[in-house]
């Protein structure tokens, strides 16, 4: 690598004050303390206790969605998002190829069938007008839900992800979810913050699902958060997370398979000190969106994501995008080699041994971007 590269990488280091830069670390002070050892003090540590519903309040709150309901994990949040709007066992679920394993992973849970769907280089998410084309040709309505000829099985919803907190064309998608009577479950995992025409993401399809993970922008550690506009199906959420037990005073009654899922008393406590602190977390994300863009000016062959037309991203995950004249492995190498955490993009689901025979499309730019993204360091500790 040329001595650009070698001034982009000590500029980081600099930026961060480090030696070596992580790709994306939690930030923490005496809130996150003061209100975990609270919990630990008063021995409210599991999943019965009082942060767990502010957590959930406030979470609600701030997307502008009528309920939440906090889990262990965005997968489980995937998982339960998708039972309750009615997936069923040999359903196919439409979803980008390019994201992480777990948005696959949530609907195999169920003994659907993830099929994949190409995305867009103006969001890096699902592509609505190659789905539409896509669904034209394979599918087939019959008494009101879609077939895929193909393999004769129900399609039964789209799950777009907001790649790296940039959020996808939602009018367009809502218009072929509308076109052929298809659920529209956002997976949110990465965009808290983030909105699209004013409107937080999570909150445009049925159910929605986040993560809290402890590289998200904010974090309980471990978590996720099921988000819905229905309180009937916010009520079976946390029914289903709760093991399905029926409310009583001492009776131990089930009524169906349920999953204990229920987010801890003390992730929830991180997790409202967290919320506390996102608007200052999004203003450091888009300070460093700037200075990014200032350093990546001296690059040959680089540019820097920018948010979609009509979206306010958070900005989770920075992404550059190399041209064909740059090798993406030379160029992880390098800035891992020189204390530059980075990564590639995640590999393609279709590519996996357990989906390679799902049904899909056309990939055409999904392994395009395959060999075009490189992550580099978002923390918003400047």
């Amino acid at each position: 690598m040329n001595e650009q590269w070698i001034q982009f990488a000590n500029e980081i280091k600099k930026m961060y004050g480090k030696d070596v830069v992580p790709l994306h670390e939690p930030t923490f002070d005496e809130k996150e303390i003061e209100y975990v050892t609270e919990c630990i003090k008063t021995g409210w540590v599991s999943s019965v206790g009082s942060y767990v519903t502010r957590f959930e309040e406030e979470l609600a709150k701030f997307v502008g969605a009528k309920r939440a309901v906090a889990v262990v994990n965005g997968t489980a949040a995937l998982h339960i998002a998708l039972k309750i709007v009615g997936v069923q066992e040999n359903d196919e679920v439409l979803m980008p190829s390019l994201t992480f394993v777990a948005t696959a992973n949530a609907a195999s849970y169920l003994g659907a069938i993830p099929h994949f769907v190409d995305v867009s280089y103006e969001t890096l998410g699902m592509d609505p007008i190659k789905l539409n084309k896509h669904l034209e040709e394979i599918g087939v309505l019959r008494n009101g839900q879609l077939y895929n000829k193909q393999t004769g099985r129900r399609i039964a919803a789209v799950v777009p992800m907001h790649t790296f907190g940039h959020p996808v064309d939602l009018d367009g998608l809502l218009e072929v979810c509308d076109k052929f009577n298809l659920v529209l479950v956002e997976d949110a995992a990465e965009s808290l913050g983030s909105y699209y025409k004013g409107k937080h993401t999570g909150t445009f399809g049925k159910v929605a699902a986040f993560s809290f993970n402890g590289n998200k922008i904010v974090t309980t550690g471990g978590g996720g958060a099921i988000v819905t506009n229905d309180d009937a199906l916010a009520d079976y959420a946390k029914h289903l997370t709760t093991t399905a037990k029926i409310p009583h005073r001492w009776e131990y009654v089930h009524d169906e398979i349920g999953y204990n899922y229920r987010m801890p008393n003390i992730n929830a406590a991180l997790g409202c000190a967290q919320l506390e602190k996102i608007k200052v977390f999004l203003r450091k994300k888009k300070v460093l969106t700037e200075k990014y863009e200032q350093l990546i000016c001296n690059l040959e062959g680089v540019q820097l994501f920018k948010q979609p037309l009509n979206s306010e991203s958070n900005y989770w995950l920075q992404t550059l995008i190399l041209e064909d004249s740059l090798n993406r492995n030379k160029v992880l190498s390098f800035l891992n080699d020189n204390g530059v955490m980075s990564r590639p993009i995640w590999q393609p689901l279709h590519e996996l041994k357990m989906y390679k025979n799902n049904p899909m499309m056309e990939m055409n730019t999904t392994m395009q971007l395959k060999q075009k993204i490189v992550n580099i360091p978002s923390a918003p500790i400047l």
